[in-house]
């Protein structure tokens, strides 16, 4: 599959709910902050709800609102599901497959449009999308840097570092961290934050603690 030269970012997670869409909202914010035309994308997305006769997902529509060019929904959610389950199961009970082509050319598509496409990915690195691809397949078609959204939660500092080595691996740029709070503060969080820069091999971007605001990411 033909790749598309890097313009954004491929934000993805060490697990499912972990603030992907916060950090990403922020990148875009940022983003035009600096002066740039940013869209957002979030290629699949389960747990959808009908609207207008159309099912929609709530983290698309906020990229959508966040972003500073004009798209149309279906690119910026080009496989939306209704049960909130991993997305190969619920394309397989919707009788759909993900193509990854498809996906591809909706980006182009927003890139036309935009200095950059800030990307949210589906659960985390790789999740399936299918028999055999992964969303990691997807970040490599996209030929983005990836920022890494970690939950600081037990168990992060492996969760962060395994989702390092597996994009290291993959061939893509890890542009940098963050860490994030989906819940309330882990005991010795300090510790854990410190543990996971020291090791990762990568700058940390933001620190999105319990309370704090989402807008200071360092770019990269």
């Amino acid at each position: 599959m033909t790749s598309v030269p890097p313009r954004g970012f491929f934000v993805t997670g060490t697990d499912t709910g972990v603030g992907k869409t916060r950090v990403a909202v922020a990148l875009i914010h940022g983003l035009v902050g600096r002066g740039l035309r940013v869209a957002g994308m979030k290629p699949i997305a389960s747990g959808c709800r009908l609207s207008e006769g159309r099912l929609v997902n709530d983290d698309a529509l906020a990229l959508l609102a966040a972003a500073n060019t004009a798209a149309v929904y279906s690119d910026v959610n080009p496989y939306a599901f209704e049960p909130a389950i991993a997305p190969h199961v619920a394309a397989r009970q919707a009788g759909i497959t993900i193509e990854r082509t498809r996906i591809l050319q909706s980006y182009r598509t927003l890139a036309l449009a935009a200095d950059a496409v800030v990307v949210e990915g589906a659960g985390g690195w790789l999740v399936p999308i299918g028999s055999a691809a992964t969303m990691a397949d997807v970040a490599r078609d996209l030929c983005l840097p990836v920022i890494l959204v970690v939950a600081m939660r037990l168990g992060c500092i492996n969760h962060a570092l395994l989702t390092a080595g597996a994009i290291s691996t993959s061939g893509l740029a890890l542009a940098g961290w963050i860490a994030n709070d989906p819940g309330p503060a882990m005991p010795e969080r300090t510790a854990s934050v410190n543990a996971i820069r020291e090791r990762i091999g990568a700058p940390q971007l933001a620190d999105h603690g319990i309370g704090a605001g989402s807008s200071a990411i360092a770019t990269p």
